[in-house]
């Protein structure tokens, strides 16, 4: 389903209200017996879903003791980190502290997460220390399932970068991509889902690609995928027939795309019907859950963590709450927008259960921007119901960027995107 402009107004709305859902309540969670009580609420993770978890529970509770537990005095995001890769942006740029989370009264622990004790309510860090909890909220991120893919672990990472994880892996891509002579091949290779930010290995070709055609023409770059169908394919290929036709081939699952391995001291990557030797090679492995989400139980046998979608808790813990790119949540994307509207719905939802009140569905929403060029972009839009325990998508709602647009609507489109990062960075980190 295509855009209409009245559209886009109608489910920017639906984004807005989500993202600001129980703020007209604040007045009603203020009452005697939460304003006495000494609740230990402690949040692992400080990423757009922890940090924004830490700061709405503080907001809904200003006198429950909260605390966030983060190894990084820095947060790196992902969201734009292609654009790193791609020369048009600073790493610094995507870098972010929590003093503004401190100021609130947030107490922000920088240590790392190590065990949880389900049973007795505990958190171990990695100093030895162990924290007592009455409500858990984990925001753990992905973490790499090395070995997964045949010859692909922690040493070949180092030589072939997989860049999931914004910071030293996102520099390293970029450095190789400037070392690489004129003439050489990238080459790409995406899994099968669910992985984190679905469009994001498309935008990051489009974007490889635009770096290739400018400054270093002779060179190529090559997606190998496991998949036949992508998020936002349309537009993608649209974008990549007008601008790349000579400096992009994707190769999907049907045409023996996917990788199933990789040699990294030979730079080669094979599918079942050929190998192909690589200047440069991202390698984006399959993933699972961040490994404190297996410790804590809250992770099945497929990696991830199923929720009750109402309230975002664990369904094989008391207690613990799972929100972000962890999730079992489909249809909802691992995106960083989601991450960030199901952690302002966790802490509303544990607000009202300390209150006596029972959690209340609601209707969520996530956008995902991915460029196309430095300056254009495309959009996709879902809106979702927790209604009757399970998520679905909202019939006739959301959408895609329009195909063949007139001109400047991706330019508006990447305005967006800046706006939008600059909004969830400043009502996150503060």
């Amino acid at each position: 389903m295509n855009w209409s402009p009245k559209r886009r107004d109608v489910l920017a709305g639906l984004a807005g209200l989500a993202g600001l859902a129980g703020t007209a309540a604040l007045p009603l969670l203020a009452s005697p017996a939460i304003a006495q009580a000494q609740t230990n609420i402690v949040i692992v993770g400080g990423g757009f879903g922890g940090a924004a978890a830490a700061r709405f529970v503080k907001t809904y509770l200003p006198n429950a003791s909260v605390t966030l537990i983060e190894p990084q005095a820095r947060y790196t995001a992902c969201p734009f980190s292609n654009l790193v890769i791609a020369g048009l942006r600073s790493l610094e740029a995507q870098q972010f502290g929590y003093e503004g989370l401190k100021a609130i009264g947030i107490k922000v622990i920088g240590d790392r997460a190590e065990d949880v004790d389900a049973a007795g309510r505990t958190v171990t860090l990695g100093s030895g220390d162990v924290l007592s909890y009455d409500k858990l909220i984990l925001s753990p991120g992905i973490d790499i399932r090395w070995g997964a893919l045949e010859g692909y672990d922690e040493a070949a990472a180092s030589i072939m970068p997989h860049a999931w994880k914004a910071g030293p892996q996102t520099s390293l891509l970029r450095q190789q991509l400037e070392a690489m002579p004129d003439g050489g091949t990238v080459i790409m290779s995406v899994p099968t889902a669910p992985y984190r930010c679905p469009p994001g290995p498309y935008e990051r070709a489009s974007l490889i690609a635009h770096y290739l055609r400018t400054q270093k023409p002779a060179s190529k770059l090559i997606v190998l995928d496991a998949k036949d169908e992508f998020s936002k394919q349309p537009l993608f290929l649209e974008a990549w027939a007008e601008h790349y036709p000579d400096h992009l081939e994707w190769i999907g699952a049907s045409d023996f795309g996917r990788v199933i391995s990789v040699d990294s001291a030979a730079m080669t990557l094979s599918t079942d019907f050929d190998t192909y030797k690589a200047d440069v090679a991202n390698v984006i492995p399959p993933q699972k859950a961040g490994e404190i989400a297996v410790r804590a139980g809250v992770a099945d046998q497929t990696g991830w963590c199923p929720i009750n979608p109402v309230d975002f808790s664990s369904t094989l813990q008391p207690d613990i709450y799972v929100i972000g790119d962890a999730t079992i949540a489909a249809p909802m994307p691992k995106s960083a927008f989601s991450a960030n509207l199901q952690a302002k719905l966790c802490a509303l939802q544990i607000a009202r259960e300390l209150k006596g009140e029972k959690p209340a569905p609601t209707i969520l929403a996530n956008t995902c921007y991915s460029y196309v060029t430095p300056d254009a972009a495309v959009s996709i839009t879902g809106v979702y119901s927790n209604d009757g325990g399970r998520l679905s998508s909202v019939e006739g709602s959301g959408g895609l960027s329009p195909a063949g647009p007139a001109p400047g609507v991706r330019a508006a489109e990447a305005a967006e995107a800046e706006a939008w990062f600059e909004q969830i960075t400043q009502q996150t980190f503060g």
